[in-house]
């Protein structure tokens, strides 16, 4: 799977370790920047990576912002982005399991390199449950999220 990539100047000492472990764990790499420590609006780079997402180029995102949270909050607000700040590795996987979430965002000044190393597997390994048999429960909820979207 092609995993896209993107962080602020707060993010950019991890995005280096994001890379590393999406290829440790089998995936390619869409890197949409930054690619320098100067400062920079998460905002920008939170629309690259959720367009590569939302295009079909990407199947998941990636994100590292300073704390996690106004990029999971920016990435919310595009159509089709289920994204969600997780620094544990329950949520990072439960989140695709049952949420369908398909973009990652991590705090780069709240987390360090070994965390990350098993966060992204974690986010990258699941999938989504609820077109199994017995996934009706899911899939409804996931459904009323999406109709919410609509609905805007």
């Amino acid at each position: 799977m092609k995993v896209a990539v993107g962080c602020d100047h707060g993010g950019f000492p991890l995005k280096d370790v994001v890379i590393k472990a999406v290829q440790a764990a089998g995936h390619e790499v869409i890197d949409v920047g930054t690619f320098s420590a100067d400062a920079v609006d998460f905002p920008d780079f939170t629309k690259k990576v959720g367009e590569k997402v939302q295009g079909g180029e990407a199947g998941r995102g990636i994100l590292i912002c300073g704390s996690g949270i106004g990029a999971a909050i920016a990435a919310c607000k595009m159509k089709g982005i289920y994204a969600s700040i997780c620094h544990d590795t329950y949520s990072a996987a439960q989140g695709v399991m049952h949420d369908a979430m398909n973009v990652l965002c991590l705090g780069g000044r709240v987390i360090g390199p070994e965390l990350v190393k098993v966060l992204v597997p974690a986010f990258l390994n699941a999938r989504y449950e609820g077109d199994d048999p017995g996934g009706e429960r899911l899939a409804r909820r996931v459904g009323k999220i999406k109709k919410m979207e609509d609905d805007r």
